[in-house]
């Protein structure tokens, strides 16, 4: 072997140590099923969302606060994958979801679904109220999704709506000042380049209009991670004794836009300033804009002699 071909092996031979001395960190310690099925299985072994948090904080050997070298790159404009608005993409379009429910909230359900039909609906955004999570997941506008050392950032450009995870090593606001907020609570770890989430303290809410209610107990678990340059993947459970009879999974995919020309923005958005939103609420539960009618405008008042 000559000198040349000894030095290379050797160089070879490191390179892989390397690799494997990365790689682990790199993929995240915290080890997720291949299927859908055993994700919802995983979630059945925890019987809250703290215990699946606990798990997966375990797992990650107490997880990793990233200085700012360390964060993935998350930038970029993005929107939600599919255009079915339901929570779980895996309903396309068909009118019931793949959430067990409780038969408090099949009920719930089944009746808004009879009342749609009669083209009676009424959706709390109409009053510029925020989407609330977990419903945040499905809105389909512009997002971004910024990572710093100490809080990462998910934005939906929808009403301004922010969500902020805490990654410094703070936990959840004590039980007893805690109060239902329309994006509740979230702190999280990094695992390698995945970002692990727990959110409680939110308020009762709906999926989205035509899907199910949640109560005002719904916590998630939620594992962030860019897959490839142009999509990132948010696998999810929630939980929520009151409405599902065991943990939901689901998996929200999101695609990042093509910008070459650097043109996408989020703006500032305030649904007030148009006033074709001035939207009421009818005697029948559905929704109409205020003083909006079909009816033609009285023609002006001829003058006399005419």
């Amino acid at each position: 072997m000559t000198e040349r071909s000894r030095f290379s092996s050797l160089a070879i031979v490191a390179a892989a140590a390397l690799a494997a001395s990365v790689a682990p960190g790199a993929r995240g310690a915290v080890r997720l099923p291949a299927t859908k099925a055993e994700m919802t299985a995983l979630g059945r072994e925890h019987r809250t969302a703290s215990g699946l948090y606990s798990d997966f904080e375990k797992q990650a050997n107490g997880g990793q606060r990233l200085k700012s070298e360390q964060l993935p790159d998350w930038s970029g404009t993005y929107t939600r994958d599919p255009l079915s608005l339901n929570f779980d993409p895996d309903q396309g379009f068909g009118p019931l979801p793949t959430a067990k429910l409780t038969p408090e909230y099949d009920k719930r359900l089944r009746d808004k679904l009879d009342r749609i039909k009669n083209h009676i609906e009424f959706d709390p955004l109409s009053n510029c109220a925020p989407p609330g999570h977990p419903r945040w997941l499905t809105e389909p506008f512009l997002r971004e999704f910024v990572p710093t050392p100490g809080t990462t950032y998910l934005v939906n450009e929808m009403v301004n709506d922010i969500r902020r995870v805490y990654t410094d090593g703070r936990a959840h606001v004590p039980e007893a000042d805690r109060y239902p907020l329309y994006n509740g609570d979230s702190i999280g770890f990094w695992d390698g380049k995945r970002l692990v989430i727990h959110t409680n303290q939110l308020r009762a809410g709906q999926y989205q209009r035509a899907q199910p209610e949640y109560s005002d107990q719904v916590e998630t678990v939620e594992i962030w991670e860019k897959i490839d340059d142009r999509h990132m993947v948010a696998h999810v459970w929630v939980y929520d004794p009151p409405s599902l009879t065991e943990p939901w999974y689901v998996k929200q995919t999101y695609t990042k836009l093509a910008d070459e020309d650097r043109s996408l923005r989020i703006r500032y958005w305030d649904c007030r300033e148009n006033q074709n939103n001035d939207v009421i609420k009818t005697d029948n539960g559905s929704s109409q804009f205020r003083d909006f009618t079909f009816d033609k405008p009285a023609s002006p008042a001829q003058p006399a002699g005419r």
